[in-house]
């Protein structure tokens, strides 16, 4: 008798060796959380990235918070002169004159002196580029006849554009407690530029131009640094912290990015770069993730 009592010790190994065999496959098929860096606080902190192609919304957080949008402004300052350039208002050769108001407000800015005028094409790299304050207002007056009835324009195409929760007050994106919007609202309106003028979305993967001999540099470090990215615009003002909308394009996908509230613009581009990665990749685009902002890190 004594001899079959190692029997219950073999099932009780058995038993074991299941158990482990029913983890391990459950650590297979039940990926770990993705732990994301964001390099923001939260109350500042909002990003979406849609498929273009679909529509889908891959990744959101906050994409529906109110927010500033700095110079996101001029996207839509663009989007109108684009207008104006379809309907033949304008030409790429319009002279658009550069009032007092234009060419006092604050940098980053051209520096045109009153009586100055600046042709449509140089307008739009002038925007795009350099994110020239006096120059988006300059556009403003002269498609709205002031700046104020401009950005009642523009609010009113953001709703036409489905926008609902964006309400402009001047061109430029310059601070105004009156002037917000939803990265939401934001990545509507990068489909829409793209979607409505393929022919004129090549600005906006510009990063230098020409003007009057010498070259004019941006500041979208995007551009170059992620394949297939193909702009769109950055911007800054303290309320907002660093925001940014991105385009990528390539291997078939295409992806709208939209980052707001960044610490910094290299930070800003670190994770949208990490976004684009995680969005490309099947394996981490449907996994959980678990965010760690600024303040936590």
């Amino acid at each position: 008798m004594s001899k079959l009592r190692p029997f219950p010790l073999l099932q009780r190994v058995l038993v074991a060796l299941g158990l482990l065999l029913m983890v391990a496959g459950c650590s297979t098929t039940t990926p770990p959380d993705q732990v994301l860096s964001v390099p923001a606080p939260p109350q500042k902190y909002a990003a979406i990235v849609v498929d273009v192609r679909t529509g889908k919304q891959i990744f959101e957080v906050n994409s529906t918070a109110q927010r500033y949008p700095a110079s996101l402004t001029k996207m839509m300052t663009l989007y109108l002169l684009f207008e104006a350039m379809e309907s033949g208002r304008v030409t790429k050769e319009t002279q658009i004159p550069v009032s007092d108001h234009a060419a006092s407000q604050p940098p980053t800015k051209m520096r045109f002196r009153r009586g100055e005028t600046i042709d449509v094409d140089s307008a739009i790299r002038a925007i795009v580029v350099k994110s020239a304050n006096d120059v988006a207002v300059a556009v403003g007056e002269y498609l709205g006849g002031s700046e104020d009835q401009f950005a009642a324009m523009m609010t009113s195409k953001a709703r036409s554009l489905g926008m609902t929760s964006t309400t402009f007050r001047n061109a430029s994106g310059l601070p105004d407690d009156g002037q917000m919007t939803t990265a939401r609202d934001m990545a509507v309106l990068g489909m829409a530029l793209r979607q409505r003028f393929p022919q004129h979305f090549h600005y906006f993967s510009e990063s230098d131009f020409m003007f009057r001999g010498r070259l004019v540099r941006g500041h979208n470090d995007m551009l170059g640094r992620v394949r297939g990215v193909d702009g769109i615009k950055t911007g800054y003002i303290r309320a907002s912290g660093f925001n940014i909308v991105t385009s990528y394009n390539a291997d078939g996908r295409q992806l709208i990015v939209v980052v707001m509230g960044a610490d910094s613009a290299r930070q800003r581009n670190d994770h949208v770069e990490a976004l684009i990665q995680r969005s490309l990749s099947p394996t981490t685009a449907d996994a959980n993730t678990r965010l760690m902002f600024a303040e936590q890190q």
